[in-house]
């Protein structure tokens, strides 16, 4: 990853936040968090609201890369539109290409690749909309997990341990466009880990007041527990390879986050891959980032160098 030491050398940033995506306030709230440290560090950054917005700017020859904070898709720029247009553009930008983008953000098509690699995800069934939800269910077995299949931050998912609680929970992930993934549901302890360029960072153990990390959890409330690192010694080292293998399976680069449960016999399984992370003040990667000594302003600099290589899917 190239190491830039003068913030004349990124030019003109702009920080592209927002959309239209569901979720445009979690990404309003990182992106104004990245963009005050960029220019902390003396980088001439500005924010810019949705793709289209973007778009005409760099058409108009203002910026010279792009730091991508879009959550989502539909108007999210973390499902390969966004990408395609700046590789066409030819403008830099941050995290990974549209191959990587497109993969992470279809979670059927990330767990149908994990599978055919052998790396471990929970038994899946894809449930299109007006499909029986019990044929699907019996698939898999109880208790399972509902939720759209290209959604992040928790939005839509329900967790099912009774067969009378899945009409509601079909409902529910139903609001949000295209397919259901119907998932087992692992019973444990949730993890995430962090990589940045081609280091992975601490893994984090996520231990909520609730019973689940839920949307609530993730952004509002202030009693979750974080441990970093999240296990130690051999346990640590590979549930990390295990993160940078998956990452790397799905064309991911430049930065990103895998989510993971471990079950109760030390069993890690693989959920998503993240490509657009989370930069609020209750974000997973500048926790991680700052355990192992790499301070909120320092990581923006950092992501935003990867735009320079080959790590930045440009």
């Amino acid at each position: 990853m190239k190491t830039i030491t003068d913030a004349e050398q990124f030019g003109r940033v702009a920080v592209v936040m927002g959309g239209s995506s569901a979720e445009r306030e979690v990404s309003l709230h990182s992106g104004s968090n990245v963009l005050a440290a960029l220019r902390e560090r003396g980088v001439d950054a500005q924010g810019i609201d949705g793709i289209p917005a973007l778009v005409d700017a760099l058409r108009a020859g203002h910026f010279a890369r792009v730091f991508n904070i879009l959550h989502g898709h539909h108007g999210g720029g973390e499902d390969g539109v966004l990408q395609g247009a700046l590789d066409s553009l030819k403008v830099p930008y941050t995290g990974s290409g549209v191959l990587g983008s497109a993969l992470s953000m279809d979670k059927v098509r990330s767990k149908q690749i994990w599978q055919t690699l052998g790396l471990p995800t929970p038994r899946f069934v894809t449930l299109h909309k007006g499909a029986d939800i019990h044929q699907a269910v019996a698939t898999v077995g109880l208790p399972v997990i509902v939720k759209p299949a290209s959604e992040g931050s928790s939005v839509g998912i329900t967790r099912v341990f009774f067969k009378q609680d899945l009409a509601a929970a079909v409902a529910l992930a139903g609001r949000y466009p295209g397919d259901l993934l119907i998932e087992k549901l692992i019973e444990g302890d949730e993890f995430t880990v962090a990589v940045l360029g081609r280091e992975v960072l601490p893994s984090i153990r996520i231990v909520p007041e609730g019973a689940y990390y839920d949307y609530h959890a993730k952004y509002i409330a202030e009693d979750t527990t974080y441990l970093c690192p999240g296990l130690q010694g051999a346990a640590e080292q590979q549930l990390g390879e295990l993160s940078r293998s998956a990452f790397e399976a799905l064309g991911c680069s430049g930065w990103g986050r895998i989510d993971v449960m471990r079950d109760g016999e030390g069993r890690n399984w693989l959920l998503e891959a993240n490509t657009a992370p989370g930069m609020t003040s209750h974000s997973l990667v500048p926790k991680a980032a700052g355990v192992a000594g790499i301070d909120f302003t320092t990581l923006c600099w950092r992501i935003l160098e990867t735009s320079f290589d080959g790590e930045s899917g440009t």
